[in-house]
C-alpha cells in the first residue's frame, strides 16, 4: 500500500481547525438556541398515579377527605348540603367514614344543651385523631370566643358560599374566621347564593330556607344570638331554586326558617304570596311541604293559608310551636301571644282543612313554671290530641334573659329514683347506673359512687336515657358483702382450689420429667373429677346398648 502523504505538516490534530470554523468558546455561547428535545411519556397514566397515590404529606387543597356532621333543624341540614356541594365541586372527596377523613366539617346546632355537647364532645375526639377542623352552625356563630373553639376555623352562617377558602386554608395549617353578615345597599340578605352547588342527603328531597332569622325575642332562644333578625330571599330567586331542583329530579319540597310565617316582611311582601308562586312551578305528582311558623305571624293569613293547605300539590301539614298553655308563662317566654291565639290558628286550620296535621312544641320547667300552669300545658294536649308532639325539657342556654331567671327546681319536673351504678359512659363524662326498670339512668362520676346504690333526681331525659342529680343528703348503699375483685383479677379461686394446687405443684418439683407430665394431667382433671364420671357411666350404657343391639340382630337372621 503506498504511504499516505501531504504537502503540510501538521504539528496537532486541532490544527485541522480552520480559520472559518467554530471555536469551543464560540459554540458554548450558542447552547442558548439549542432546543431540547422533549422526552414524551403516558401522560393519561400519569394524571391516574397522581390522583390515585397523592403524597400522604401533601398539603395540595382539593385532594383531601371530608367528613361532615351536621346536628340540629333543617335550615342547618340546608347549609351542610350546600357546603358539601361545593367541597365536592372544587375537587374534595366526601366521606362517610369519619376515621377515614383528613378533615372534619363540624355543623353545630345551639338550641339545646344536649346538641351542644355532642359537638362539643365531637371537637375533642377530632383533636384527640388529629384532624384538620373547621365548625360552622349556630354555636361557633353565636359565641366564637369560647374556650373550646379556640384556635379552630370558623364559617359563619352566612359565609358558607366561602367554605372552599376556609377548608384550603385548613388544611395549609392557618385559623380563619369568617362571621360576617351579607348585605346589599346596607339591607341584610337571607344568606349565600341559593343557586350554589350542593350534595342532597336524599336526591328525592330540596330543603329551601326561604329566610334566614326572626322577628321574636323569645328570652329562652340562643338562635336568635347566631341567625339574627328576619331576612328574606326575593321570591324570584326561590322560585328559581324550586324550578331547579325538580329539574334534578327532587319531588319533594321542604321550605324552612327559624319563622317561615314572617317571611317578606322585610321586603314588602308576605308567606301566601310566596306560596301561590311556588305551587305553580310544582309539577304533578310533587309535593311542597311548608315549616314551622308561630302564631302571630299566620294569623293574619289563615284564609289564604287554608286554601293553600287544601292545594292538591302542598301537604295538609303546619308546625305551631305553642311552648305552653299558660299565659304568664307565654309572657316571661316573650312570645308575643296568647293561648287563645293559638287555639284560633287551630281551630280554624282544622274546621278548613279536613284532616290536616298540627305539629307543636312543649317547652316543661321553663323558670317561673308552677303545678297550675303546666296542669293547663297537659290539658291543651288533651284537647287536641296534637298526632306529632315534641316536649322539651328547658335548657337554660348561656347569655339568654331565661338562663338568669330563677330555674324550677330538678324534683319538679322529674321523680327521685334508687338507682345501681356499675359502668362509665361512651364517652367518659359519666357513671352509668340503672334503675328498678333497668332504665339508663346517667349520674356524675364520682368514683365513691361506683358499685353502689344511689338516690338521685331526675332532671333530664333523653332518647335511651335519663341524668339523674346524686340527693344532697341521701344514703349511698353498698350492696356488696365483700369489696370487689380488681378489674382482671381470676375469679372463683377457692381456698381448697388453692390448696389442691399447691400441693400438686410441691410433689410434681420432686419427680422426673415423665411424672411431672403424670402430675400436669393429674391437676388439670383435678377441678373435674365429676366430669370423667359421667363420660365413663355414658360409655358403659353406650356399649352395653350395643351388644343388645348385636345379640338381636345375631337371633333374626338365624
Amino acid at each position: 500500500m503506498p504511504s499516505a502523504s501531504c504537502d503540510t505538516l501538521l504539528d496537532d490534530i486541532e490544527d485541522i481547525v480552520s480559520q472559518e470554523d467554530s471555536k469551543p468558546q464560540d459554540r458554548h455561547f450558542v447552547r442558548k438556541d439549542v432546543v431540547p428535545k422533549v422526552r414524551r411519556r403516558n401522560t393519561q397514566k400519569y394524571l391516574q398515579e397522581e390522583e390515585n397515590s397523592p403524597p400522604s404529606d401533601s398539603t395540595i387543597p382539593g385532594i383531601q377527605k371530608i367528613w361532615i356532621r351536621t346536628w340540629g333543624c333543617s335550615h342547618n341540614n340546608s347549609d351542610g348540603e350546600y357546603m358539601a356541594g361545593q367541597l365536592a365541586a372544587y375537587g374534595y372527596k366526601i366521606t362517610e367514614n369519619a376515621s377515614d377523613a383528613d378533615l372534619w366539617l363540624l355543623n353545630s346546632c345551639t338550641v339545646k344543651n344536649p346538641a351542644e355537647d355532642h359537638f362539643r364532645n365531637s371537637i375533642k375526639k377530632a383533636q384527640e385523631e388529629n384532624k384538620k377542623i373547621v365548625l360552622a352552625g349556630c354555636v361557633p356563630q353565636a359565641q366564637p370566643r369560647q374556650d373550646y373553639l379556640k384556635g379552630l376555623s370558623i364559617i359563619g352562617v352566612q359565609q358558607i358560599d366561602r367554605v372552599v377558602e376556609v377548608v384550603e386554608e385548613t388544611i395549609k395549617g392557618h385559623s380563619v374566621r369568617l362571621l360576617g353578615q351579607k348585605k346589599d345597599n346596607g339591607r341584610r340578605l337571607g344568606g349565600a347564593r341559593l343557586d350554589l352547588p350542593k350534595i342532597r342527603k336524599n336526591p328525592l328531597i330540596e330543603i329551601i330556607s326561604i329566610n334566614t332569622g326572626c322577628l321574636n325575642a323569645c328570652t329562652y332562644c340562643k338562635t336568635k344570638h347566631a341567625r339574627g333578625n328576619l331576612a328574606s330571599y326575593p321570591i324570584d330567586e326561590l322560585v328559581d331554586r324550586a324550578k331547579q331542583s325538580f329539574q334534578e329530579g327532587v319531588c319533594e319540597i321542604w321550605l324552612t326558617s327559624e319563622d317561615t310565617g314572617a317571611y317578606g316582611r322585610d321586603i314588602g311582601t308576605n308567606l301566601p304570596t310566596l306560596l301561590w308562586k311556588l305551587v305553580e312551578v310544582i309539577p304533578e305528582g310533587a309535593m311542597l311541604r311548608l315549616g314551622m311558623t308561630n302564631p302571630p305571624y299566620i294569623l293574619e293569613h289563615l284564609e289564604e293559608m287554608a286554601k293553600i293547605l287544601n292545594h292538591p300539590r302542598v301537604y295538609a301539614f303546619l308546625h305551631i310551636p305553642v311552648q305552653s298553655a299558660s299565659d304568664s308563662v307565654l309572657m316571661e317566654m316573650k312570645r308575643e301571644y296568647c293561648v287563645a291565639d293559638f287555639k284560633r290558628v287551630v281551630d280554624f286550620l282544622k274546621e278548613k282543612v279536613p284532616g290536616i296535621t298540627i305539629a307543636t312544641d312543649i317547652i316543661c320547667g321553663f323558670p317561673g313554671e308552677t303545678d297550675q300552669d303546666f296542669q293547663e300545658t297537659v290539658k291543651l294536649v288533651e284537647e287536641y290530641k296534637f298526632p306529632s308532639l315534641f316536649i322539651n325539657q328547658f335548657y337554660p342556654r348561656p347569655g339568654t334573659p331565661a338562663a338568669k331567671m330563677e330555674q324550677v327546681p330538678a324534683q319538679v319536673i322529674g321523680e327521685r329514683q334508687q338507682v345501681l351504678v356499675t359502668e362509665e359512659s361512651f364517652d367518659s363524662k359519666f357513671y352509668v347506673a340503672h334503675n328498678q326498670f333497668y332504665e339508663q339512668v346517667l349520674v356524675p362520676k364520682n368514683p365513691a359512687f361506683m358499685g353502689k346504690m344511689v338516690e338521685v333526681d331526675i332532671y333530664e331525659s333523653g332518647k335511651h336515657f335519663m341524668k339523674g342529680q346524686p340527693v344532697s343528703d341521701a344514703k349511698v348503699y353498698t350492696p356488696s358483702i365483700s369489696k370487689p375483685l380488681a378489674k382482671g383479677e381470676v375469679s372463683g379461686l377457692t381456698k381448697d382450689f388453692r390448696n389442691g394446687l399447691g400441693s400438686q405443684l410441691s410433689s410434681g418439683s420432686h419427680t422426673s420429667a415423665a411424672s411431672q407430665c403424670d402430675s400436669a394431667s393429674s391437676r388439670m382433671v383435678l377441678p373435674m373429677p365429676r366430669l370423667h364420671q359421667d363420660w365413663a357411666l355414658r360409655m358403659s350404657v353406650g356399649l352395653a346398648l350395643l351388644a343388645l343391639l348385636f345379640a338381636f340382630f345375631v337371633k333374626v337372621y338365624n
